[in-house]
């Protein structure tokens, strides 16, 4: 579980940075937010968004993993091909937008541009969640992950943690915005190189090694099962007794019905406006 957490870390860390969409949401809460406490408030409330999105989608996955747990060697191997292949096409550059497929995903990105202050930024964290091109088999790497879990909890965290991987390097990138400089957003930017005739970019190249990477991982430990502990076993053990204290229909329940609430609200506060 723990290397999860770190790839889906990660894996946030890199779709904010994608060839498609690089330094664009950086650059707009420098401009933006020109105070640091506005900027740590947006940034709060754009996480608070995208766990509107992504959490619901992990928690659901994770309790239609546990439906399957009784297949775990079949599972791990299915799941190591996927993430091979998500790899693949994350460092060739054949990306896909999850957004499309979600209902009322491409209503709320419009939204977002269309509305300001803290709304506004709610519903582009909502949107970002699943949106991009680029940074669709970095979401779907973390969501296979989120649904071989086979517990829900475990997997709604893993999807918190990559909006949180998206969230710290944006608030920190969009903080130092100016003493960055040309040459210091150039690099955070990447760029592109041609190989066999094909049009590559540095940072989808490194996160599609880094999805095989853990593919490889999660098939040779069994599904991390015995990969070496990041954390100190009493650590680990706290962790744990804390997570089970969370697990159980009635907060799947509670979480689902949290995040049903937060989308109620924006929808109130979308019809309010049009009135």
């Amino acid at each position: 579980m723990e290397i999860g957490l770190l790839t889906a870390f990660l894996g946030g860390v890199l779709a904010l940075l994608s060839p498609c969409g690089a330094l664009l949401l950086p650059a707009f809460f420098a401009t933006a937010f020109s105070t640091r406490a506005r900027l740590l408030l947006h940034a709060t409330v754009f996480y608070a968004g995208l766990a509107a999105t992504l959490v619901p989608l992990g928690l659901g996955l994770g309790a239609l993993g546990s439906l399957f747990i009784e297949h775990r060697d079949v599972i791990i191997g299915g799941t190591a091909v996927v993430l091979v292949a998500l790899g693949l096409a994350q460092a060739l550059g054949f990306g896909f937008d999850l957004a499309r497929v979600l209902p009322g995903a491409d209503r709320v990105r419009q939204e977002s541009a269309a509305r300001s202050g803290l709304l506004s930024t709610l519903l582009l964290g909502a949107a970002s969640g699943v949106a991009g091109f680029c940074a669709g088999p970095i979401l779907g790497a973390v969501l296979t992950l989120a649904m071989v879990s086979g517990d829900s909890v475990q997997a709604g965290l893993l999807l918190a943690v990559y909006g949180a991987g998206m969230v710290v390097p944006l608030t920190a990138i969009a903080a130092g915005w100016e003493r960055l400089g040309d040459r210091g957003r150039a690099r955070l930017r990447g760029r592109g190189f041609v190989l066999l005739g094909r049009e590559l970019h540095t940072t989808s190249v490194v996160t599609g090694v880094l999805i095989a990477v853990v593919a490889v991982l999660f098939w040779r430990t069994n599904g991390f099962l015995t990969m070496p502990s990041l954390l100190p076993t009493t650590t680990q053990a706290w962790l744990q007794a804390r997570l089970s204290m969370l697990s159980g229909p009635l907060v799947d329940i509670l979480a689902i019905g949290l995040a049903v609430a937060v989308a109620l609200s924006i929808w109130w506060a979308t019809t309010r406006r049009h009135t």
